[in-house]
């Protein structure tokens, strides 16, 4: 048989959606997950430099491609699941794109930057995944929040309606995995702890990870990859009787 004719009976490669895959932890998932054999959709707001380099590195097989969008936008679910379609079936979701705005104490928050974190934080993973939902066939689908220590410490006098949101999505995580059990569909999430990320140096201390991290058990900072590694394997059929759980990568704390 011709070797075009076998390439064209291979089936596609499942495809995993990640948003805010150009940097940190997003970037570690997507090289993950694409090792794992996925053909990766991400996407990034504003860095379409870091996203040509993570696009660059990885090749073409399977394939991988970077989607510059806003995810706060109501037009962003079915534009980027549009795209991911595209691509092939979608087998995984990520919801990992966030901001923690500034660090400070509530009172300096301010009703912009409220509506913004809201936005991106919250309204972007649940329209995400009601959409990926929506759309299911009837093949595995799985679904990975990125959630924060911060669900549990609160963020006192740093970020606390991040630490807010973030909990939130937990008890969403676990709401949603009981509806859509019996569909196939998969729902859990993952909760960094410190990870040495450059979100810290843009919230306005980029030292903190260390500083925190410090204070943990282990004594140092997680790294993306570690945090990618407990993405992977929820996403794995070795975690099929695994639903509406978080997953704590925290070294301890």
């Amino acid at each position: 048989m011709p070797p075009e004719i076998r390439e064209s009976m291979t089936p596609p490669a499942p495809v995993a959606v990640v948003t805010g895959g150009s940097r940190g932890i997003g970037r570690a998932i997507v090289e993950r997950l694409h090792d794992a054999g996925f053909a990766v959709l991400f996407t990034h707001s504003r860095s379409p430099a870091e996203a040509g380099e993570v696009v660059s590195a990885l090749g073409a097989r399977p394939a991988v491609a970077a989607l510059q969008v806003d995810v706060a936008d109501d037009t962003a679910p079915a534009h980027i699941l549009d795209a991911a379609a595209e691509l092939g079936p979608v087998r995984a979701l990520v919801n990992n794109a966030a901001i923690t705005g500034t660090l400070g104490p509530l009172t300096a928050l301010g009703d912009a930057d409220l509506r913004r974190l809201i936005g991106v934080d919250l309204e972007a993973p649940i329209r995400l995944t009601r959409e990926a939902i929506r759309r299911h066939d009837s093949g595995p689908l799985s679904v990975v929040t990125i959630s924060s220590i911060a669900a549990r410490s609160g963020s006192p006098g740093e970020y606390v309606v991040y630490a807010s949101i973030k909990a939130a999505l937990e008890t969403f995580t676990v709401g949603v995995a009981k509806e859509v059990a019996a569909s196939g569909i998969r729902v859990n999430a993952v909760a960094p702890g410190f990870v040495d990320t450059t979100i810290h140096a843009r919230a306005g201390e980029p030292g903190r990870a260390f500083r925190l991290g410090a204070t943990t058990p282990m004594g140092r900072p997680g790294t993306a990859d570690e945090v990618a590694a407990a993405v992977a394997w929820l996403i794995s059929d070795d975690a099929r009787y695994v639903t509406g759980e978080t997953i704590r990568v925290t070294g301890g704390a």
